[in-house]
């Protein structure tokens, strides 16, 4: 006798149980309205007829038989092209509350799959490491009471601004002014600045929206907050328009975008507010960007001055550059002199072992006017998982080495350092960013958290979600779907970035108040800080607590 397999099982078959998400489905509630299948951004569900057997007995005639019954009802794929990401968006399109996504707590066997046809796993979000961070434990334990009163946060007036670009030491400033030399171009800027999420990356209206709300936040309430375009330029209007000054201009390996940035250079009303280049980024450091074919539309081939529908890799590095010397006479004082040395111009690279060497670099060199630079926990739209789970360096001890060893030049003051990657990870926005400040940071870029706030992200830490790459995104902010992002109002998405960003102000003086400081940032303040974990303590450099 010979036993037949069944066709539907493969090596590979999964069950819905070895899914990261399972669909419970109450057919008690559920009208069939199909909503929920044509929402789904995976098509993980889908509609079925099905067949129940209903046992029939009568007792009284010993007779025995079966009924069957046939319905329509919701089914779950296994298959791991369409295995559901727990978004939740059929939830939230049920009329009836009938369905919705279950975290699997079992041990889910798709980890094992996800590199069919030989491509290991890329996704967006973050990498999912469970738990507070680091930044979560520090602690401001340094109180003024009665040596030094604390303030009012709600009455005193508090300057929580930073500078953004190259700061003179007292002497050479006064040398300069007395003799007309150059004064390197500075900016007073909120600390807590939208990081680099490109137009392309981001949906139109969850651009447009980001701007809305930076533009209100200047004009309207008084925060100074900036937003870096990312690579791949921004709208031929935009660069025209008087909002560019509250926008950060960034050049990568790619050179995506900056065509209609050089050609519009004499018609720019105003200055950006600054230049940034980019050599790195910490969801991948030493690999390049990349944008997929699903996300590049017609409007963003045009922007970029590339084909519809191709992948838009960038180098791991600059291809005309092989050193920070080179990029310091290239790159730096070149875009210096296209904007006239008005505009900041200075460097991100991600955070590594050789981080100091490149600030020391920086250091040297007046028309530097940063760094940032960006940690392991930093988030893209298209990653590697082992770029982003084991590639790279925390940013907090990165942050506090350069830190340090500006101190012990006396620079500390003179070239601003600012950090990314993780901050308000777990929602800590401003405690993150504060500590980050204590450690030596002038300011903080926060990318994901304006995502998750401002819009609505569903990704989570807990792999929920985390399609950014494959333009499917179900709230509309990083794809470019017409379908999909007109799902995202523009005008509501700046609402809640002004909502965000005096929110934080809000938190900044509460942190601030107690040290007794109002009129500047406590930066490099590590006096302040503790935490409970002795080895961090060490490393940091700060009060061990306990």
């Amino acid at each position: 006798m010979v036993s037949v397999r069944p066709v539907s099982v493969t090596p590979g078959s999964l069950t819905y149980i070895d899914i990261p998400w399972i669909i419970e489905h109450r057919e008690d509630r559920c009208t069939l309205c199909g909503h929920c299948t044509s929402v789904c951004p995976k098509g993980s569900i889908y509609l079925a007829h099905r067949r129940q057997r209903m046992p029939k007995l009568d007792i009284a005639n010993k007779n025995r038989g079966n009924e069957y019954r046939t319905f329509v009802g919701i089914r779950q794929k296994t298959t791991m092209a369409n295995a559901c990401i727990g978004c939740g968006m059929c939830s939230m399109v049920c009329p009836n509350e009938a369905i919705g996504p279950v975290p699997n707590t079992n041990e889910h066997r798709s980890l094992f799959f996800h590199n069919q046809k030989g491509e290991p796993r890329k996704r967006g979000g973050r990498r999912n490491a469970p738990g507070p961070t680091l930044l979560d434990r520090i602690l401001f334990d340094r109180i003024s009471m009665l040596t030094d009163p604390a303030l009012d946060a709600g009455r005193h007036e508090f300057n929580v601004t930073t500078t953004l670009g190259r700061v003179l030491a007292p002497e050479e400033f006064l040398r300069r002014t007395i003799s007309g030399g150059w004064i390197p171009p500075t900016r007073e800027i909120f600390p807590f600045v939208i990081g680099s999420m490109s137009f392309g990356a981001l949906s139109p209206n969850m651009w447009l929206g980001l701007l809305q709300g930076v533009a209100y936040c200047n004009e309207i309430l008084g925060i100074p907050v900036v937003m870096c375009t990312g690579e791949g330029g921004c709208p031929p209007w935009v660069l025209r328009s008087k909002y560019l000054k509250y926008l950060v201009l960034q050049i990568a390996s790619g050179y995506f975008g900056w065509d209609e940035i050089i050609r519009a250079i004499p018609e720019m009303q105003c200055d950006p507010a600054a230049i940034e280049i980019k050599y790195g980024q910490g969801a991948k450091p030493g690999d390049g960007g990349l944008l997929m074919w699903f996300k590049v539309s017609k409007m963003i081939a045009r922007l970029r001055g590339v084909p519809e529908g191709v992948d838009l890799p960038s180098p791991p590095v600059h291809q005309t550059l092989y050193s920070i010397e080179e990029s310091v006479m290239k790159m730096i004082q070149t875009l210096s002199t296209a904007f006239s040395h008005k505009v900041p111009v200075y460097p991100k690279i991600s955070a590594s072992t050789s981080s100091k060497s490149v600030l020391n670099n920086l250091v040297r060199n007046p028309y530097a006017g940063g760094l940032v630079i960006d940690g392991i926990d930093g988030g893209t739209g298209a990653a590697y998982n082992v770029s982003m789970d084991a590639t790279g360096h925390p940013i907090a001890s990165n942050v506090r080495e350069c830190y340090l060893d500006l101190a012990a030049q006396g620079k500390q003051n003179e070239i601003p350092i600012f950090a990314a990657g993780g901050i308000g990870k777990n929602g800590n926005v401003a405690q993150n960013g504060m500590a980050l400040i204590m450690l030596g940071a002038s300011g903080v870029h926060i990318g994901k958290y304006v995502m998750q706030a401002a819009a609505g992200c569903l990704g989570s830490e807990k792999n929920r979600c985390n399609v950014c790459n494959v333009g499917i995104c179900p709230k509309g902010i990083t794809s470019q779907n017409p379908k999909l992002y007109r799902r995202l109002d523009p005008d509501l998405v700046a609402e809640r970035v002004a909502d965000i960003f005096l929110s934080i102000q809000t938190e900044v003086k509460k942190i601030m108040a107690p040290l007794g400081r109002s009129q500047s940032l406590p930066i490099g303040m590590s006096d302040a800080l503790g935490i409970n974990d002795k080895d961090a303590a060490d490393r940091l450099q700060i009060r061990y607590v306990c």
